[in-house]
């Protein structure tokens, strides 16, 4: 059994002594965890993934952000200098401490809470050896490589017997592919995905060898002459094809590439379990597996996870079936990979599958989101547990709620929707409500003591550390005294030699970054930009000339903003340079930004030829100084790097960054003005069944009318000759041929035909304004729906998109090198600026 931590009592708010226990094989129905920043989601996660390892458990854990890697830092001993190099140098400072004293009291504090919660070093001992512990880094060497090749291989299953799965796979990995590039493919109509998935299905399908070269290649020369019933060349052009190929080569040509091809295999059975150790039979000792991705782009992340999520896919058609649990595929801030309808990123298909197909293989999926709409609660019919800390507003909760409730209509599973409701509204930090249909009711519990440190997450150059031996961790490795954070050091020795750097008398600590911007400007170019600026067109320019140069401050910072509502997840980089700083005052960063440098530009090393000029600012020699300057950049970036868009509620449509007002206005228009038509369509059609109807009854009306006034002159002409004949007869003294009687009955039938001939065109009238009245109130229905949309479209308001906190990362901070160009103008030494400003 898991012990997460203790049952509490949310109608007393106490705390009771009942363990709260989860039975891990109710994994194998999944498991969801939702909670906002804050709610204590991290360590319930971090728990659950310690009672695993310690259970025997593997598990593969994708890690976006960094959170998860913490379960490394493990410190069996708990001692100061084991926690040193990892905890927070501003916290400690703000707390007035010396790092040494703010880790011995961070040590205490971990061993208290051990404590409290009945646990103890030996505990700790029984984590760390209860699996081998590894971080994989797809895209770069900090971890331990995967190449992605061996992922475009056809898997070992028959092509006959497995084509719905193979065809989903190939699939995938187009999307993914395609994703690279910044093409969002449709499989079904895109081109480019059309081309790409017929390459690998006749290679998978003739058991053909396909790497990504030769996927080029066949992009220009396609293996076969048709697609669909279209010469390929007239369903995708050659020249447009070559476009594809070259957009697809990028990808190979580009230096960074090669770190996905060089590494271990992406390899579902290496992720979870090593090759040696016992018991044999389960093919050696459990891996704790974390594929760290948080260095990737979108688009890389998007790729890497699909691949990943394709081939657990694959494997689990290679596993015997179980009732038992055999795995953990866990999935850390899930947000855009599984993201409800219409939305369809290429994860999502092959996460679907796992969650409707993996517990028949004993394989448990857990996912783990912020935000309770980053889900497709359809897909998640499956899922048998629930983890529900606290959530931001009342509107997270009504949405978990509304998709709890579909869950419910659409599954067995009923959720006792009212209890939930009213015991998430009580939730505090580190409490979290468990709703498991495998138990009885919903049950609220404080989660216990992680045993491994939670540091935050943790940065590419800190995973370093963990690299050289395989589960290592912090205090398996010396220490120094004046070691700060692993960032640092692993950073000071790639900056070791810049040491010896110096400008005039000032020498710069290894520890601190250095980096020298390219001579973007070329001498002529600055030539004449000096001629433009000053007017001066006769100056003479010396022919000796140097790069030089000159520090100043360097800062760059990527935020990320993230607007779930608005399908908002971009980035914006920050720089500044500071050519004169104030050793007693904080920069103001406002006045001092800069355009955004490609990291990839600069050089960490002076220039062969060049020479340093100027006195570095001792404020730029500290470590300590600099340290808290990032510290107020990140501050600064949080409370200001913030921006607008234009959104329109009712319509639910959000601008893109950079989108204009008049544009976004277009975009509303055309939304209202569909509405609009669509609204008018089902006024029409509604109004045009009343008028039918009427009209019907007119068309009757007036038939009867007419029926009505012949039958009129009928009768009135035939009481003519009634009236004729008994007049001759009394002249003539002859019997009259009808009788007083019935020339009095014609009469009556006269009277009758004339008031039903009234009666009629009273009903023709009145039905000819009805219709009429039905036309003006379908008008004036036309007319307010016309009013309403316009308005509608114009009701745009403003949405402020802030970055959080942990989106702030600071990619560049230290000492910069601007670089001039130092020659004599009519025989005065001047510098130059080398570089477009």
């Amino acid at each position: 059994m898991f012990y997460l931590g203790k049952r509490f009592e949310p109608l007393t708010q106490q705390l009771t002594d009942e363990r709260l226990e989860y039975d891990p094989a109710d994994l194998t129905t999944h498991a969801v965890c939702v909670g906002m920043t804050g709610s204590g989601k991290t360590g319930l996660c971090v728990t659950l993934l310690e009672e695993a390892a310690l259970s025997g458990l593997p598990a593969i854990l994708i890690d976006p952000k960094g959170d998860i890697t913490n379960l490394l830092l493990q410190f069996p001993e708990l001692r100061p200098a084991d926690f040193q190099p990892w905890v927070n140098v501003d916290e400690a400072r703000r707390a007035k401490q010396t790092v040494e004293a703010y880790a011995a009291q961070t040590a205490e504090m971990w061993r208290t809470g051990l404590n409290q919660w009945g646990l103890s070093s030996e505990n700790l001992r029984m984590l760390k050896d209860s699996a081998d512990w590894a971080i994989y880094t797809p895209g770069s060497d900090a971890g331990r490589p995967i190449s992605i090749l061996k992922s475009l291989e056809r898997p070992e299953l028959a092509w006959e017997e497995n084509q719905e799965l193979l065809r989903e796979r190939i699939a995938g990995i187009c999307s993914g592919l395609l994703g690279l590039i910044g093409v969002e493919a449709d499989p079904v109509k895109s081109r480019e995905h059309i081309l790409l998935a017929n390459i690998f299905e006749h290679a998978w399908k003739n058991d053909l060898p396909l790497d990504l070269a030769e996927l080029i290649t066949q992009v220009q020369t396609p293996p076969f002459e048709k697609l669909g019933v279209f010469d390929v060349n007239r369903f995708y052009p050659e020249a447009e094809r070559l476009k594809l190929a070259l957009d697809l080569n990028s990808i190979v040509a580009a230096p960074s590439f090669q770190s996905w091809i060089k590494g271990e295999p992406l390899n579902i059975d290496a992720l979870l379990r090593t090759g040696e150790g016992s018991p044999p039979e389960l093919g050696g000792r459990p891996r704790i597996s974390i594929l760290y991705v948080a260095h990737l782009s979108e688009a890389e992340r998007m790729f890497f996870i699909t691949l990943l999520l394709e081939q657990v896919v694959a494997w689990l058609r290679g596993q015997s079936g179980t009732t038992s649990l055999r795995g953990l595929l866990y999935f850390d801030e899930v947000f855009g990979y599984f993201p409800p309808y219409p939305f369809n990123p290429p994860s999502k298909t092959p996460l679907m599958r796992l969650l409707k197909q993996a517990r028949a293989f004993g394989l448990g999926v857990m996912l783990v989101t912020q935000n309770p709409g980053d889900l497709d609660y359809k897909g998640l019919t499956n899922t048998g547990t629930w983890f529900i800390g606290k959530l931001q507003t009342e509107r997270d909760k009504a949405r978990l709620l509304e998709g709890l409730e579909t869950i419910s209509a659409q599954s067995r599973a009923a959720f006792p929707l009212g209890d939930i409701d009213t015991l998430i509204s009580s939730l505090a930090p580190r409490h979290f409500l468990l709703n498991n249909v495998h138990s009885d009711g919903p049950r609220v519990f404080h989660t216990r003591w992680a045993m491994s440190y939670l540091a935050g997450p943790l940065t590419r150059e800190q995973i370093r550390v963990f690299k050289p031996v395989e589960a290592q961790t912090l205090n398996d490795r010396p220490q120094t005294t004046d070691e700060k954070r692993p960032a640092i050091a692993t950073r000071s020795t790639t900056v070791s030699r810049r040491a010896s750097i110096v400008t005039s008398s000032t020498a710069i600590p290894a520890a601190i970054p250095q980096y020298f911007l390219p001579a973007s400007l070329p001498l002529n170019d600055a030539v004449a930009q000096w001629r433009e600026n000053t007017g001066n067109r006769r100056a003479q320019f010396g022919e000796a000339v140097t790069l030089v140069y000159r520090p100043a401050l360097l800062a760059q910072a990527v935020v990320r903003y993230v607007q779930a509502k608005a399908l908002l997840n971009t980035d914006r980089r920050f720089a500044f340079l500071l050519e004169t700083v104030d050793s007693q005052t904080m920069p103001h960063w406002r006045e001092y930004e800069t355009s955004a440098l490609e990291t990839k530009t600069l050089a960490r090393a002076l220039p062969d030829g060049a020479q340093l000029r100027g006195e570095v600012p001792a404020p730029l020699t500290d470590p300590k100084k600099l340290a808290a300057w990032q510290k107020d950049l990140v501050n600064y970036l949080y409370r200001t790097a913030d921006f607008s868009l234009h959104q329109n509620v009712r319509l639910k449509l959000y601008s893109h960054p950079g989108q204009s007002y008049a544009e976004f206005l277009a975009v509303c228009q055309r939304a209202a003005n569909e509405k609009r038509d669509a609204e008018v369509q089902t006024i029409r059609a509604r109004y045009d069944r009343q008028l039918d109807r009427l009209e019907d009854k007119l068309l009757a009306s007036q038939r009867d009318l007419k029926e009505d006034q012949e039958q009129l002159r009928a009768r009135e002409a035939e009481n003519r000759w009634t009236g004729i004949e008994n007049i001759l007869g009394f002249v003539l003294g002859a019997t009259p041929y009808r009788p007083m009687s019935t020339a009095a009955s014609k009469e009556r039938l006269v009277k009758k035909a004339r008031t039903d001939i009234t009666k009629g065109e009273e009903t023709v009238e009145r039905l000819q304004a009805q219709m009429e009245a039905l036309k003006r109130e379908a008008q004036s229905f036309f007319e307010a729906s016309q009013i309403k949309w316009t308005a509608v479209a114009h009701d745009i308001s403003e949405l402020r998109v802030t970055p959080r906190r942990g989106d702030i990362l600071v990619e560049l901070f230290g000492l910069g090198w601007l670089p001039f160009w130092q020659l004599e103008v009519d025989g005065v030494p001047m510098e130059l600026a080398a570089r477009k400003l």
